[in-house]
């Protein structure tokens, strides 16, 4: 009996040990969880920096965690969040529909959930969204390829960001309409996706036909898959569809990459190429004349909205908001941030003088 008293007074030490371990590791004062989709682009890169530049403002801790453009590891990551006992979840998905998982998980503990940049679909889970307009960012992108459009029955290449991402479809639609009235009065002419010639006479397009025209076109966001797409489309490409050329690109990323293909063919007289994010990398390719603009979207803004609208619900108030996005699933109140467009001419007024970039980072400005 004596045997038995210890070792069950054994057990209860054991697990009163686990109990407070477990404790412990939910009272790290971690209020705030930040989940970005990978720390392989260099866009991604500069958010970690701003959200790290925005924590200190606070009174609240965070930790920072990387996807690396894995749904499983997202949801990992966002479990890892919870245990720790985070109020609020701050994630920007690698997808936005797999995504759904994870922040139901963390809603079901009464989690708040920002989605960041990305939208987060087909769920409930989802309370608020902080956004540029990405509509907006591919109207922007398009309007230059158009303002710098040369003569009649211009080439014009299209590119698009992932399947899986919502806002590749906002920068598609936004660029579609400003784009198709050009195509359909024949300043340009669709040279790579046999989807949007198929669909070049309809002002609007619905999600189906997008995801025809977005599913030939994808890059994924990655760098090398549209390398490989720009070398596919002119290697086939007709002598008359190279020359002097027009290529919406969908990001900086696959916008280096496109562009450092079409410059090292020798058929192509000059390109007038777009992008996003204002990446380093782009703003010397810009200054040096092989990426033509940017969308500069100003992180340090988005991540001000963002830590403003977690510590808003910490302090037990309702966070501002400009609007609401469809979700598939409910209406998402959103914030959304203002956008410019960047090339050669404004460089040093919109990014160095504002202290977003030093002027020591470029060669040739």
């Amino acid at each position: 009996m004596k045997r038995f008293v210890k070792s069950f007074s054994l057990v209860m030490i054991i697990a009163m040990f686990a109990m407070l371990v477990a404790a412990c590791s939910k009272s790290k004062d971690i209020e705030v969880g930040i989940v970005l989709p990978t720390k392989d682009e260099e866009r991604w890169i500069q958010d970690e920096q701003r959200f790290k530049d925005a924590i200190k403002d606070t009174k609240y801790k965070t930790e920072i965690l990387f996807s690396q453009g894995s749904s499983a590891k997202e949801k990992e990551n966002v479990e890892a969040l919870i245990a720790k006992g985070i109020k609020v979840l701050i994630i920007c998905p690698y997808d936005g529909d797999a995504a759904g998982a994870a922040v139901e998980a963390a809603r079901d503990e009464g989690i708040k959930v920002i989605s960041y940049d990305r939208l987060i679909t087909n769920t409930d889970a989802v309370d608020y969204y902080v956004t540029f307009d990405s509509v907006d960012v591919g109207r922007k992108q398009a309007q230059y390829l158009v303002d710098h459009a040369k003569g009649n029955g211009q080439p014009l290449y299209l590119y698009a960001g992932a399947a899986s991402d919502n806002n590749a479809f906002l920068f598609f639609q936004g660029a579609w309409e400003v784009l198709q009235p050009k195509i359909a009065d024949g300043t340009f002419k669709i040279a790579n996706s046999s989807e949007a010639v198929a669909l070049q006479d309809k002002a609007e397009l619905s999600r189906d036909e997008m995801s025809k025209i977005v599913g030939q076109i994808t890059t994924n966001w990655e760098p090398n898959e549209a390398k490989n797409k720009a070398q596919s489309h002119l290697t086939a490409a007709a002598a008359d569809a190279k020359g002097d050329v027009a290529i919406l690109a969908p990001n900086d990323g696959t916008s280096r990459a496109i562009a450092d293909v079409f410059g090292a063919d020798s058929a192509i007289t000059s390109h007038v190429i777009s992008g996003q994010d204002a990446d380093k990398s782009s703003i010397q390719y810009i200054i040096d004349g092989k990426q033509s603009m940017t969308v500069f979207k100003d992180v340090r803004t988005l991540v001000k909205d963002a830590m403003g609208m977690a510590v808003s619900i910490l302090d037990g108030n309702t966070p501002e908001t400009t609007g609401v996005y469809p979700n598939g699933k409910i209406d998402v109140k959103a914030k959304q941030t203002n956008i410019n467009v960047v090339d050669k001419a404004n460089v040093q007024s919109v990014l160095i003088d504002s202290g977003y970039y030093a002027k020591g980072d470029f060669t040739g400005l």
